[in-house]
């Protein structure tokens, strides 16, 4: 599928799961002091999410264009380093505003990757933040991936928030194998090496905290999805591509 084909199949998937298909949103935000560019699909959603705004409908998806060049996202420094950075790109997104909550979020992850892109599900790789006992077992028991390719990270890889204050939540990726060839070749290679073996394609997060200037960690008045998956990453291993 061309990238323009998975675009389609992205939005429509989710507008025939009741969201609601939003714009993309200024590359500048508006309003917002503590960003300098646009970094990801929920940017304008933050009011919504901290229970400040109000919108039609609980549900949204978008395809937004990002760019992370600057702040706390910053892959400037890593173009050129690995074959997966690039600092303006395509963000996939679906968005729950207090309607579904992790496990919806992890069955319409699976699903649009496996049955409805075809990606081969003995090359997927899950990780959950350490102590998501939750979404642990959403993935085990309820889609049955296997203990040996679910892994638990820290707070680096798996807790994700937009800049050092403002909406954030543990969050699950969902990775691909690129082969052998395409990693560093030591014996500890896995999911979380700075490589390029094991490429997170679609980081589903469990948007549940607002954190303060001091650091301090208050749970938002719902818990919402924000979910974000790089276009053309998608595209190139759906393709058989490398990235």
């Amino acid at each position: 599928m061309t990238g323009n084909e998975l675009r389609k199949k992205f939005l429509n998937y989710f507008e025939d799961r009741g969201h609601t298909l939003v714009p993309s949103y200024s590359l500048v935000p508006l309003n917002d002091p503590s960003l300098l560019f646009t970094n990801a699909g929920m940017v304008q959603f933050k009011n919504v999410f901290l229970g400040e705004e109000s919108r039609p409908g609980n549900k949204a998806v978008s395809v937004q264009k990002c760019v992370r060049a600057g702040g706390k996202h910053n892959d400037l420094e890593m173009v050129g380093r690995t074959a997966r950075h690039h600092t303006f790109f395509e963000m996939l997104g679906n968005f729950s505003f207090g309607d579904y909550f992790k496990k919806d979020a992890i069955e319409y992850g699976w699903d649009f990757l496996t049955n409805v892109v075809g990606l081969p599900k003995n090359k997927l790789y899950i990780s959950v933040y350490q102590d998501d006992d939750e979404a642990y077992d959403f993935w085990n028991k309820g889609i049955g991936v296997p203990t040996n390719r679910i892994i638990r990270l820290g707070e680096k890889d798996n807790f994700w928030s937009m800049g050092p204050i403002g909406p954030c939540g543990p969050c699950s990726e969902i990775h691909i194998d690129q082969g052998k060839e395409t990693g560093c070749g030591k014996p500890t290679c896995a999911v979380g090496c700075d490589c390029d073996r094991y490429l997170e394609i679609w980081n589903l997060v469990f948007m549940q905290y607002n954190r303060d200037e001091s650091g301090k960690l208050t749970a938002l008045p719902n818990p919402c999805i924000d979910t974000g998956m790089g276009l053309e990453r998608l595209a190139a291993v759906s393709q058989g591509k490398k990235f």
